[in-house]
């Protein structure tokens, strides 16, 4: 069994230790040491990473012997005696992101009776799920709760129950695991059973902000932020909240509405903007029948359009295709390129097996039917998409009966 140093000391990120065994385990060497500051993954928290013995330290797992393996860049041979340092940044971000959560969980029980049912910590933002779901100004309230507690800078403390004395103590939630027990004790606030890593003092925490929170399972599935990730969450924050206001010129209060009124204006916009294009395909669609060329008893139309979208263009070749004898293939001037490919009723080609043929060639997502077929993401010069889009509509068009 694997002596496990940050139980009792968090803090200790330097230590030495004798390897006890080394293997290979899924084509990478893990070693187990008779003492260690790695700690595995458990309980919703990430390993910690770092090195030893010189080597890079890639993962921790907790096995069921009661060992800890540690993966590692490079083998140790059994028996060396090694010196292990733990990265203290990742360490302490966990330690931050861990303790929080049991301030968090203890104040929505506190002030609102929603019990903790599920707790993850995430290389980005960490989530806690409720048993209820609570409104914005219990959310609200119990956020403020939680930071009273990190700024009154509270002492955390680690202490070990035989289980005799774990039945003496309230514990926020029962633990599920029997005999002797790891405590957690936020002083006056929280006492819970836990084998992660945690802060010496709740000041330690900096700050607890929730991110965002959604229905989840009859409950509330939270996400929410401690410490160095809430000050990166802000900076984020602040940045594009700035640069918005910049382009908007408004006060912060009337961001939303100005977004808002700029989304409905876009609706409206893009509408009209549609409008026109269906008007004007019916005469631009004209022009283009007339500089179709004959290819057997079919005229073909294959061009390259400026300032058509996806829905302009799919007018304009339904526009032009609504001729007799007219296969029209339009694709956008930009790149990657749009593709809409429409043919007359009496004209024998499968729009789709042209386009399939055409993404194969140059890439892009796309599908249809026979008389009608788009797609986008194609990459190519002009030219060449056009030359293509030739070939295959004359090597497909069949002979009229």
């Amino acid at each position: 069994m694997t002596e496990r140093i940050y139980y009792t000391d968090p803090t200790c990120i330097e230590f030495d230790a004798t390897v006890v065994s080394s293997s290979v385990v899924d084509g990478r060497p893990v070693v187990v040491l008779d003492r260690t500051a790695f700690y595995p993954t458990s309980g919703g928290q990430p390993y910690d990473t770092g090195s030893l013995g010189g080597f890079q330290v890639t993962d921790v797992v907790d096995a069921e012997d009661g060992t800890i393996g540690h993966a590692v860049s490079d083998p140790l041979e059994q028996g060396a005696r090694v010196h292990g340092r733990v990265d203290w940044a990742r360490r302490f971000d966990h330690m931050q992101q861990h303790t929080g959560q049991h301030i968090l969980s203890a104040a929505f029980d506190r002030l609102h009776r929603a019990r903790t049912v599920g707790f993850h910590l995430g290389a980005v933002l960490s989530t806690l799920d409720l048993d209820k779901a609570p409104g914005p100004e219990a959310l609200a309230a119990a956020e403020s709760e939680a930071n009273r507690v990190v700024w009154e800078d509270r002492p955390v403390s680690i202490r070990f129950a035989t289980p005799e004395e774990a039945a003496s103590i309230t514990f926020r939630k029962e633990p599920t695991r029997s005999g002797p027990l790891r405590v957690i004790e936020v002083e006056d606030f929280d006492m819970s059973a836990c084998g992660g890593t945690h802060v010496a003092r709740t000041g330690q925490v900096g700050v607890i902000a929730l991110r965002s929170w959604e229905k989840f399972r009859g409950g509330m599935r939270l996400e929410f932020v401690c410490g160095g990730r809430a000050v990166r969450e802000f900076r984020i924050l602040r940045d594009a909240v700035a640069g918005s206001l910049r382009h908007l010129s408004v006060a912060p209060l009337d961001l939303p509405s100005a977004i808002e009124g700029a989304q409905a204006e876009n609706k409206d916009l893009r509408r009209t903007i549609r409008d026109l294009q269906d008007r004007l395909a019916v005469h631009e669609a004209a022009a283009l029948v007339q500089r179709a060329r004959l290819a057997g008893r079919a005229r073909v139309i294959v061009e390259a359009l400026d300032g058509w979208d996806q829905a302009g263009l799919k007018a304009l070749a339904a526009a032009a295709a609504a001729q007799p004898g007219v296969v029209a293939a339009l694709l956008s001037a930009g790149t990657p390129a749009l593709i809409v490919i429409a043919r007359a009723a009496d004209v024998g080609l499968d729009a789709a097996a042209v386009l399939k043929a055409l993404l194969q060639q140059f890439g892009g997502k796309g599908g249809g039917k026979a008389d009608l077929a788009q797609g986008g993401g194609v990459t190519g010069a002009p030219a060449d998409i056009m030359a293509a889009l030739n070939q295959f509509i004359e090597s497909s068009l069949q002979p009229a009966p």
